[in-house]
């Protein structure tokens, strides 16, 4: 499942560079990565790969932007298309490619573009803002959407202030309000991860630094979630400063991790495939500031750590089963790192 040759790609601010997008070959063996190439992009954000494989879209200033991933690796640009609103935060892409989906941080919007065959961003379907409360009462004078991403069945949208939950029309790339699955007040619901069946979603929580479990189910067209577990990441104290960051399964969905800012750690948790419920591995620091992202390796013996604050990436061997982290080698330098995905070539 993991042998094969990788690179991956790492967005970034860019304040000075006008390379928001590095691309690196990956030393599977040795657990490390070398810079192969960078790409011109201004604040990229966050970043995602098609379904298919074949094309990588990111954020940009004021839109999206498109790439055909080459055989290589190298990524030569499709086009731009505006977002109308704000910078967003996160994309994703529907299970069919057939749509994009943009969430947007700073003024609480939902985008919808229609996707073509040859990678191409289209126009704009659906736009929704999300009005109301926040979930946190600092910020509460409006939402902020920190994801967007579909169910599996690619039935439903799951955006997250809380979680709005939209049926999907695919065929008009239109969204509507199905169901909201509420959290706790002031816990800031971050990200959300689904395993490999469909069957459990899990939610992030970054200020309250735990993650919720539910089970999903669609019986006659009637979506339910059912919360089976509660996890905390780190016990929080009186004025602590800590919120989770990164979200992500290992390649063979059999672990899952979230990092730490504040705490500048990383926590990993063991999946049971079956029941969908987590248990904890292990949580060691990164060696770094504001782990804004964090990823294993495809192979699961190593893991890397993007240290938004101190700009740097950290690279760890990691023994799973009995739950060690060892820094591997010195910290790469790179400035304001936000998302890394990898990817397979061939």
């Amino acid at each position: 499942m993991s042998k094969g040759k990788y690179v991956a790609y790492v967005s970034s601010y860019t304040q000075g560079d006008s390379h928001g997008i590095r691309i690196y070959d990956v030393d599977m063996k040795n657990g490390r990565f070398k810079e192969k190439d960078k790409v011109e992009i201004t604040n990229s954000s966050y970043l995602t790969i098609s379904h298919n494989g074949k094309f990588l879209y990111s954020i940009t200033d004021f839109g999206v932007e498109a790439y055909t991933i080459m055989p290589d690796g190298d990524l030569e640009l499709i086009n731009f298309a505006p977002i109308n609103g704000m910078r967003g935060c996160y994309v994703s892409t529907d299970y069919t490619d057939q749509y994009l989906f943009v969430a947007g941080y700073h003024d609480g919007k939902l985008t919808v573009l229609r996707l073509k065959e040859d990678g191409s961003i289209g126009e704009i379907t659906d736009e929704i803002y999300h009005k109301g409360l926040g979930s946190m009462a600092e910020r509460n004078f409006r939402p902020h959407i920190n994801c967007a991403r579909m169910t599996h069945d690619n039935k439903y949208l799951l955006v997250v202030d809380h979680v709005n939950v939209y049926r999907f029309d695919v065929e008009k790339g239109k969204v509507k309000l199905e169901d909201i699955i509420r959290s706790e007040m002031e816990s800031a619901p971050r990200h959300i991860k689904i395993s490999e069946d469909g069957r459990y979603i899990y939610i992030l929580h970054e200020l309250k630094c735990y993650i919720d479990v539910y089970e999903y189910a669609n019986h006659d067209n009637d979506p339910t979630f059912e919360k089976i577990q509660t996890v905390e990441l780190i016990k929080l104290t009186r004025g602590n400063t800590n919120s989770a960051s990164a979200f992500s399964f290992s390649l063979d969905y059999n672990y899952l991790l979230s990092s730490i800012a504040g705490d500048n750690s990383v926590i990993v948790f063991d999946v049971d495939k079956k029941t969908g419920l987590l248990k904890k591995n292990f949580l060691l620091p990164v060696s770094g500031e504001y782990p804004k992202d964090a990823e294993f390796f495809p192979d699961n013996k190593f893991l890397v750590s993007l240290n938004h604050e101190s700009n740097t990436m950290t690279f760890f061997h990691i023994d799973l089963e009995h739950g060690t982290m060892i820094m591997n080698g010195p910290a790469m330098k790179v400035n304001m790192p936000n998302c890394i995905v990898f990817h397979k070539l061939g």
